[in-house]
Order: C-alpha cells, then sequence, then structure tokens
C-alpha cells in the first residue's frame, strides 16, 4: 500500500461498533494508545474488517483540534 498520508500508524482491531450506516473502528497501536475512526458499514464489509485483524490508521488532515482536561 502506498499512500501519500505520511501519517499511517499500524495496529491490531480492538472493536468494531456497528450502526445502521457508519460503524466505529477502534485500532490499538501499541503503548496503551487507541485510534478510533468513523467509517462506512459498506467499507468495514470491503475491507473485511475483524476484531483481531491487523489494519493501518491513516490520518490526513487540514486542522488538528486540541483540548485539554479541565
Amino acid at each position: 500500500m502506498k499512500l501519500s498520508a505520511r501519517n499511517q500508524l499500524k495496529g491490531t482491531i480492538v472493536a468494531i461498533d456497528e450502526g445502521a450506516v457508519n460503524g466505529i473502528v477502534k485500532i490499538d497501536i501499541g503503548g496503551g494508545n487507541v485510534v478510533s475512526a468513523t467509517i462506512s458499514m459498506n467499507a468495514i464489509r470491503e475491507l473485511e474488517l475483524a476484531v483481531g485483524k491487523e489494519a493501518y490508521a491513516v490520518i490526513k488532515a487540514t486542522s488538528v483540534m486540541v483540548g485539554v482536561d479541565e
């Protein structure tokens, strides 16, 4: 797989929360870090995503929000 996005985080799918149209895929990228992505159920099926399968979280964004605990 070759992509222009430089932020490619390999990990293992630890959860898929399925909805009617979209699902939330959670990928454990190590060090206690889990990345979540909301993608279409069609994409989940087409990519044959399943808990325990390796996958990449690919991040390409024009803006990033930053927050702090109160």
